[in-house]
């Protein structure tokens, strides 16, 4: 008969347990895929991104190409891939044929109206529907989203005969009014504040004695910046970008970027270098804005994607 195996004996009295061997938990979390490995891409992962910058870079890269050559270079075949020498001469035609500084004064005045009025009314009505407690505050909410399915082509003919009636046509507030306000903005930033802003926060205000006002100001608009940051890039972009409205609104002596690019390259034959020229010199504020708003809006959207 074979023997019993000993019951395992207890560690032997003062002796301090043994500890891990270094990084031995690093390793196992490490294999497991917990906190502390570090997940690197591989091959396959930046031949996708490089892929996919490759054709988001590529229509802007195209545009300088053609905005710095003639129209009988990029008539040949195959077309250059190079930026030529004609950058400078074809800007100076711009000029000559449109009054392209004006339009971008008119544009920049209208678009940072609207992305301001925009920001600060849907801010304030974000939270009011996120936060504060009034009667009728789920019927209103359902209202405003609900005119987001109306076609904006439909109030275009009630929203000139308004506008006529002021005697606003051909001016810019023709334009900047209809826009201060988006029911797209006040959803944004209400579904934003209901992740970002604490209950508890705005009730320790209430303790302190401070005014919904004060709240708004000192609590509400420090936390929404990054929200704020994308829903004004947002609005300027659509702003900057809209033509249906403005050729609607305005006249050719007070054009916004949109309509004064129409009048670039007539002729028989449109000059096509001529007309990415003066459609360079419309993306320019466009990427001054979003090198400016960059990293709020990249802080804001990963800030939405990641809770808690």
């Amino acid at each position: 008969m074979t023997a019993l195996a000993a019951p395992p004996t207890a560690p032997e009295a003062g002796r301090p347990p043994q500890d891990p061997p270094p990084g031995g938990r690093g390793r196992m979390r490490g294999r497991k895929g917990g906190a502390g490995r570090t997940m690197k891409g591989g091959w396959l992962s930046y031949l996708i991104l490089g892929f996919a910058l490759l054709i988001s870079a590529f229509p802007f890269y195209w545009t300088i190409v053609t905005a710095s050559r003639s129209n009988a270079d990029m008539a040949k075949v195959p077309p250059s891939l190079l930026p030529g020498p004609n950058l400078i001469r074809n800007f100076e035609q711009v000029l000559e044929e449109a009054d392209i500084g004006k339009a971008l004064l008119n544009s920049l005045i209208v678009s940072s109206s609207i992305t301001i009025g925009t920001v600060l009314c849907c801010t304030l009505a974000g939270f009011a529907f996120a936060k504060l407690k009034f009667k009728g505050r789920g019927a209103l909410l359902t209202l405003t989203i609900g005119t987001m399915m109306i076609p904006p082509q439909l109030g275009v003919i009630p929203l000139f005969m308004l506008i006529a009636k002021l005697e606003w046509v051909n001016q810019l507030q023709a334009v900047i009014l209809p826009g201060l306000v988006s029911a797209f903005g006040v959803f944004f930033m209400r579904q934003y504040l209901v992740q970002s802003l604490p209950d508890e926060l705005i009730e320790a205000a209430r303790v302190d004695g401070a005014s919904t006002a004060r709240i708004f100001w000192s609590i509400v608009i420090p936390i929404a910046r990054p929200g704020m940051a994308v829903l004004g890039m947002l609005t300027f972009m659509t702003a900057w970008n809209d033509f249906f409205w403005p050729i609607i609104a305005l006249s050719s002596q007070e054009p916004t970027v949109q309509v004064a690019l129409r009048q670039l390259g007539g002729g028989y034959v449109n000059d096509q270098s001529v007309i990415m020229a003066g459609t360079l010199l419309g993306t320019l504020p466009v990427l001054l804005v979003f090198g400016l708003l960059g990293r709020q809006i990249v802080g804001g959207i990963m800030q939405g994607a990641v809770k808690g």
